[in-house]
C-alpha cells in the first residue's frame, strides 16, 4: 500500500479531525511529515495529543513551499483561518503538491482568481472538504431530485438556523471579522450553497441579499439593556451569562487556546456583544440559477434550536427535508450553556420540545406524501465526516453521486456569498458575471466581462 506524505497547515480545532484520522484509522495510508501553525504552543499541544504521529517536522507557515520541497510532501491539508487559504493553496500548488482545504475555498474574488491561475499552471489537484455532501440525509435528497420524482426543479426554499450555542460561537472568535472570514455568507453558507449547487447540478447567476448585525454586537446589547459586559468568557466575573464561553470547561479548548495565549494573545472566548463585530447575524437572499430555478435562503445565528429546512418544488411535486441537529440548548447546574451536549450526558434540556432527527418527504401532484427512509450515521456533520475522511485518505470507492469536490466546486459555492456581500454593500441585485474572478471565469463557464 502506497503511503502519502502530508503537511498540515493550521493546528486549531478543525485540524484535530485530520490528526485523529492520520493517527488512527488511516495511519497506513497517510504519514504526517510536517506541520505548521503561527502559534508554536498549539503545535506542541496537538502533537502531544496524538503520539502515534511521531515527530513530524515543524515549519513556518510562510515557508510552505520550501517545506514541501525539503520534506518530499505529496499533499497539503489547509485548516488555517479562512483569509490565509489562498496563500497556502497557491504556495502548495506552485511547489508541486496537491491540496486538501477546509471550506471556504477562500474569502474573496482575488483569492479565487489566484487559485484558478495556480491550478491551471501546476496541473495539481485541490479537494475541498464539503462534509455535508456525505451526510445520508443530504445524499437522499440528491437521489430524489436526480430520480425525477418531483420533475424539473422550479424553486428552492432553504432556511438554516444556528442556535445560541453554535451560532454565538462565530461572534466570539476571529470569524467575527469580515476581513478574516468573509462573513457567514462565505464561511458558513458556502456549505449550504454547495449543497444546492450539488442537488440541482446547477450554479447561481444572480443574487439579491439583505441582512445585518441585529442580535449580537455592542449596539444591540445596549439597545436591549444588556450592559455592562465581560470582555471575555473565561472569567469569574459576575457579569458572565449564558452567552459566555469558559474555555476551562473543555480540555481541548483549554489546551488549544487558553494555554497558548502567551504566544500570540489570541482570545477564543471574546464576548458576543463586543464592539468591533463586522459580520451579519441575520441574512436573507434571493438567488437565480442558470437552469431556471430560484432559491430563497435564510440564515439566523441566534435561534433557540439548530437545524435546517429545505423545500424543493418541481414540475411534478415537492420534496421537503427537515433536520433538527440540536433540539434545545443544554445547560449545566449553574445555568451555563454547554456547546457540546455529547460530552455531558447528565445534562437536561432547557426547552426540550423538539425531537432531534431528520425527515424527508416527497409528494407528487395528486398523490399522497411518502416519507423516505434516511440511514443513520454517527459523527460530525450529520455523519458525513467519517465517510469524507475515508474518501480523502483511501480514495473514493464509488463516487457516482459526485461527492468529491474540487476547487471549482469550492468556487461555485462562493459565487452566492461573493455576490451576496456585494449586494449587501450596494443594496442592489448582483449578477455573478459581474464578479472579478480572473481565470476562474472561463473554468466556471461564466460569460461576459466583470
Amino acid at each position: 500500500m502506497t503511503t502519502t506524505r502530508y503537511a498540515l497547515v493550521g493546528l486549531g480545532s478543525r485540524a484535530q479531525m485530520y490528526l485523529a484520522a492520520m493517527a488512527g484509522p488511516h495511519r497506513r495510508q497517510a504519514q504526517l511529515a510536517a506541520v505548521a501553525d503561527t502559534n508554536p504552543g498549539r503545535v506542541e499541544w496537538s502533537l502531544a495529543r496524538y503520539p502515534e504521529l511521531g515527530a513530524p517536522a515543524r515549519f513556518d507557515p510562510a515557508e510552505l513551499g520550501a517545506a514541501i520541497a525539503r520534506g518530499g510532501i505529496d499533499r497539503v491539508i489547509v485548516t488555517s483561518p479562512d483569509f490565509t487559504h489562498a496563500d497556502h493553496i497557491v504556495a502548495a500548488l506552485t511547489a508541486g503538491a496537491d491540496v486538501v482545504v477546509e471550506k471556504p475555498l477562500t474569502i474573496d474574488e482575488a483569492g479565487v482568481a489566484r487559485i484558478a491561475a495556480a491550478a491551471a499552471a501546476s496541473g495539481r489537484q485541490v479537494v475541498i472538504t464539503f462534509n455535508y455532501r456525505y451526510s445520508p440525509r443530504n445524499t437522499a435528497l440528491r437521489q430524489v431530485i436526480r430520480s425525477g420524482a418531483i420533475g424539473t426543479v422550479t424553486s428552492v426554499h432553504f432556511e438554516w438556523l444556528l442556535d445560541t450555542a453554535h451560532g454565538a460561537d462565530y461572534f466570539r472568535r476571529w470569524h467575527r471579522r469580515k476581513d478574516a472570514s468573509g462573513g457567514l455568507l462565505i464561511h458558513k453558507s458556502s456549505h449550504h450553497f454547495d449543497l444546492v449547487n450539488w442537488w440541482l447540478d446547477d450554479q447561481p447567476t444572480r443574487v439579491f441579499a439583505s441582512g445585518g448585525l441585529r442580535f449580537y454586537g455592542a449596539a444591540n446589547a445596549a439597545a436591549r439593556g444588556l450592559g455592562p459586559r465581560p470582555e471575555r468568557g473565561t472569567t469569574d466575573s459576575p457579569l458572565r451569562d449564558r452567552f459566555s464561553l469558559d474555555l476551562r470547561t473543555d480540555p481541548v479548548w483549554q489546551g488549544l487556546y487558553l494555554e497558548q495565549e502567551s504566544f500570540d494573545g489570541y482570545w477564543r472566548d471574546r464576548d458576543v456583544f463586543d464592539p468591533g463585530i463586522t459580520i451579519e447575524d441575520n441574512l436573507s437572499l434571493v438567488v437565480d440559477y442558470a437552469g431556471g430555478a430560484s432559491m430563497s435562503y435564510g440564515l439566523n445565528a441566534h435561534a433557540p434550536w439548530e437545524g435546517y429546512t429545505v423545500a424543493v418544488n418541481g414540475t411534478a411535486g415537492r420534496a421537503e427535508l427537515n433536520v433538527v441537529e440540536r433540539g434545545s440548548t443544554l445547560v449545566d447546574e449553574t445555568g451555563r450553556t454547554v456547546v457540546d451536549p455529547s460530552a455531558r450526558p447528565d445534562l437536561v434540556a432547557a426547552d426540550d420540545n423538539r425531537p432531534v432527527g431528520d425527515r424527508l418527504t416527497v409528494q407528487r401532484h395528486f398523490d399522497t406524501a411518502v416519507e423516505y427512509p434516511i440511514p443513520v450515521a454517527a459523527g460530525g456533520h450529520g455523519g458525513g465526516d467519517a465517510q469524507l475522511l475515508a474518501d480523502l485518505f483511501d480514495g473514493p470507492a464509488d463516487d457516482s453521486l459526485g461527492r468529491v469536490a474540487t476547487w471549482l466546486d469550492g468556487a461555485r459555492s462562493m459565487l452566492v456569498g461573493l455576490a451576496g456581500n456585494r449586494s449587501l454593500a450596494s443594496g442592489q441585485a448582483v449578477r455573478v458575471d459581474q464578479l472579478d474572478l480572473g481565470l476562474a471565469r472561463a473554468a466556471l463557464g461564466i460569460a461576459g466581462d466583470a
